[in-house]
């Protein structure tokens, strides 16, 4: 590893911990040439690329960064922590990797999102929505925010009062 400081390739290992729920492990380090201390991180690289399925039929490489700037507009300036919306993201990231091989639709992506949304912010969730589903009129987005309004809504933490049959 090159010293940030000095550029000499010549240093140990002070201490490891994982962060990030095991995901990436975390180094610090001292260069034996100028005794100065770095971090580094280490995390796996995602070998198996995913590839998107557009509406149109077209396709593109799976990109993070688009599904983040997708969330990012549409909590816009509502009270939600940056954290909150890069976990959505990495969650969603780290399922896609695990479910699909190689190629998986935009849909997916998307309901993928809205369902988390609808669990963060009702009015993020509306805003992505309404890009989502391409509203054709104002009846169309009034059904989504009626059938919102209706649902019931699980208390943070707390089992479900109704559990799903399982299959």
């Amino acid at each position: 590893m090159l010293c940030p400081y000095c550029n000499a390739n010549n240093d140990k290992v002070i201490d490891s911990r994982e962060s990030d729920g095991a995901k990436v492990v975390r180094r610090r380090r001292e260069c034996v040439a100028c005794e100065r201390r770095f971090t580094t991180y280490e995390r796996v690289e995602q070998t198996a690329r995913l590839t998107v399925i557009k509406r149109d039929g077209s396709h593109s490489p799976f990109n993070r960064e688009n599904m983040l700037r997708g969330v990012l507009a549409a909590c816009g300036k509502r009270p939600i922590a940056e954290e909150i919306k890069e976990r959505l993201v990495s969650d969603i990231e780290d399922e896609l990797h695990r479910e699909f091989d190689r190629e998986v639709p935009s849909a997916e992506i998307g309901r993928r999102v809205m369902a988390r949304l609808k669990d963060v912010d009702e009015v993020a969730y509306i805003r992505f929505a309404s890009e989502y589903h391409q509203f054709r009129n104002v009846n169309e987005l009034r059904r989504e925010l009626d059938e919102l309004a209706s649902r019931t809504k699980d208390v943070k933490d707390q089992q479900p009062l109704f559990m799903e049959p399982k299959k």
